[in-house]
């Protein structure tokens, strides 16, 4: 029997899995599938102690070495299913290898859903982005296309506008937008583009240079934002352990110690409610373990 399993190493699973650690006092056990948002990311610029960027999988590949260097446990998994027994969760993994444990943080974020155009994932991170919170101030003054589908797109241009002066939007599924959506692109001199990428044009080291279209013209660029909408939030497991959830999916927390409705089963990072930042993961990671420290303590007596 765990005292804890983490489901999922990303950034925050890994920050809660190293705190954990660091209290000497529990088996702690990472199961992990290697996938995940993080591992993305070519360079992370907005963490503090790298002003150079560091990547998600050279950020995972430390953050991993740190938890075993505490003793922490991993596991190669996917978790398919979780159940509540008495005081305890049960789970089982892809091959049907189960798992029990007294408390539980599920850190399995959510996977962005884009198209597979050729160049696009080699630039992913490095100068085509997910987050204008993290890397809005990447574009400044840059020229930019957004890469997206409908309203979700026009949205994410829109939120750019004050960082260049110089963005177009193309809507690559063709997608409806919204009359009032096109006429605040149309204000906010925002080009408007309804045809379909067939590739991300690059060179060395992910740096875009620009975009090909269905009918051959070319759009030159120097940086990129994806909004395609309809991510998906991997909150299987919460839900099937009755968890409440947002209408969007993601796993209701609260606030002050991430614990879900469900007793004894913790979220961190982009599963939960508006944290979608590497920096708020680890908050959020850090911030649980502290939270099933107190707990784990509370079973002992």
């Amino acid at each position: 029997m765990n005292d804890c399993i983490i489901v999922g190493g990303g950034i925050a699973g890994l920050q809660a899995a190293i705190q954990l650690g660091r209290y000497s006092a529990y088996n702690v056990l990472v199961i992990d599938n290697g996938k995940g948002r993080s591992t993305l990311c070519r360079n992370y610029h907005n963490i503090l102690g790298w002003p150079d960027g560091i990547s998600g999988e050279k950020l995972r590949s430390l953050g991993k070495k740190q938890a075993e260097s505490v003793g922490v446990q991993f596991a190669h998994d996917t978790v398919k299913r979780a159940e509540a027994h008495n005081r305890s969760f049960v789970l089982t993994g892809e091959s049907g290898k189960p798992y029990s444990t007294k408390t539980l943080l599920l850190a399995t974020g959510l996977t962005d859903r884009f198209p597979n155009i050729p160049g696009l994932v080699s630039t992913l991170g490095r100068t085509i982005y997910v987050c204008p919170d993290c890397d809005g101030y990447e574009i400044e003054n840059r020229k930019t296309l957004v890469l997206g589908a409908g309203n979700s797109g026009a949205d994410m241009a829109l939120l750019l506008r004050d960082r260049t002066d110089d963005i177009t939007y193309i809507n690559h599924e063709k997608t409806a937008v919204d009359h009032g959506r096109i006429e605040q692109l149309n204000d906010k001199g925002i080009g408007y583009v309804e045809k379909e990428i067939v590739e991300v044009e690059c060179q060395g080291d992910g740096m875009i240079r620009g975009v090909k279209l269905e009918d051959g013209e070319a759009l030159p660029a120097e940086r990129g934002f994806i909004s395609f909408g309809g991510n998906q939030v991997h909150s299987e497991l919460a839900a099937q352990l009755g968890a409440e959830l947002e209408h969007n999916r993601h796993v209701k927390a609260d606030p002050r110690s991430k614990m879900t409705s469900v007793k004894n089963v913790w979220v961190a990072g982009d599963l939960g409610v508006h944290s979608q930042l590497t920096t708020v993961a680890m908050g959020d990671g850090a911030t649980a373990a502290i939270w099933i420290h107190k707990a784990l303590s509370r079973m002992r007596f």
